[in-house]
């Protein structure tokens, strides 16, 4: 080094070039990445057109942390099962929007002689206008964004689609009245103290049986080119059910039980009727012995749906119980109505013509 050189050198042309374009991959990597990152925050991630649009957010938001403004209730048309169908999607789109689901005066003296719900009954001064807010049965995701502040929900409301990322509170809302689970519990011990007697075993497992007749007996062949439960489909449901759970025990619920004393094999001593431990039972007491056996099968509506939920179990249904050209799937679709995991047997229907 020679007298007046200092330690430090200067970069040549070459150095200063190279420097310069280190410092341009820099600057063009910042901007890459924040170009990415905030692509990131706005742009939807693209989901799979395979998946069903409701399932694709399964998880619990507690989205009544604030609540809009609002008075939200829904229709009470139909029997036990279509009832409890439109009180959960309530509760369920409610929970969406951010808003207050009521009780309407139906819902209140009829759901609530049943169950321990816990949403307030609708104030008598509150019952005016609303907007009538027709859903399908089936969940969409403009449901997840409904505006009007005053709603009352119709349409066919029997859908899991609508509440099931809920489950738990959906159950809750669902828990028997106190004189109505003793009933059920009273008369399934009494069950197992037959059976423990009569079969070989210490083990016991319920598996609840709703078989629907009524005027599906008519209305399914007449109106929607479908069928009813027959002895055959029972007779599958119940010896898969044996297959999986050998110390299995049935208990059957219907609104027919002379036709279920006819058609159903009583002759290995562990199938019961709820009807002789529970003579002349309401439709929430069966409902209520269904709920507490630990499996369901199940034939054709919301009913049968509700025990199955309702028990959560095994649930075994009757699939395709309709033609192709039904003008059922106007109003109704197999994967809405039946969760994911339960099982299908499909139904003899060789004596609809498909016409």
């Amino acid at each position: 080094m020679t007298p007046g050189q200092t330690g430090l050198r200067v970069p040549d042309e070459t150095s200063r070039a190279g420097n310069l374009m280190s410092m341009r991959v820099i600057i063009l990597l910042v901007i890459c990445s924040a170009l990415c990152f905030t692509y990131g925050l706005f742009t939807p991630l693209s989901s799979s057109p395979n998946i069903m649009p409701w399932r694709r957010n399964t998880s619990f938001k507690n989205s009544m942390l604030h609540p809009l403004p609002g008075v939200w209730i829904s229709s009470t048309i139909g029997r036990l099962g279509n009832q409890m169908g439109a009180y959960a999607a309530l509760y369920g789109l409610a929970q969406m929007n951010g808003r207050q689901a009521y009780l309407s005066v139906n819902s209140a003296n009829e759901l609530g002689a049943i169950f321990q719900l816990t949403l307030p009954r609708l104030p008598e001064n509150e019952n005016k206008d609303f907007n009538n807010f027709l859903l399908h049965d089936w969940m969409e995701e403009s449901y997840e964004h409904i505006s009007p502040m005053r709603v009352h929900l119709t349409g066919y409301l029997n859908s899991w689609t609508f509440y099931d990322r809920y489950r738990d509170a959906i159950l809750r809302e669902f828990t028997f009245r106190p004189v109505i689970r003793e009933t059920a519990d009273t008369f399934l011990r009494s069950v197992a103290a037959k059976s423990s007697s009569q079969l070989s075993g210490a083990n016991m497992t319920f598996v609840g049986v709703h078989v629907r007749r009524g005027d599906y007996v008519r209305i399914m062949p007449n109106v929607w080119k479908g069928v009813v439960a027959d002895a055959q489909y029972l007779i599958k449901a119940m010896t898969h059910m044996r297959g999986r759970h050998p110390d299995a025990v049935f208990v059957v619920a219907s609104d027919d039980v002379t036709w279920c004393r006819q058609n159903i094999n009583v002759s290995r001593g562990d199938v019961y009727f709820a009807a002789d431990g529970i003579p002349n039972a309401s439709p929430g007491q069966d409902l209520a012995v269904l709920a507490a056996c630990n499996h369901t099968i199940m034939t054709i509506g919301t009913f049968g749906f509700w025990a199955g939920y309702l028990s959560g179990g095994d649930v075994i249904y009757m699939d395709k119980y309709v033609m192709p050209n039904s003008p059922f799937f106007k109003v109704f679709r197999y994967e809405a109505f039946y969760l994911p995991h339960w099982k299908g047997i499909p139904a003899n229907s060789s004596a609809i013509k498909n016409d």
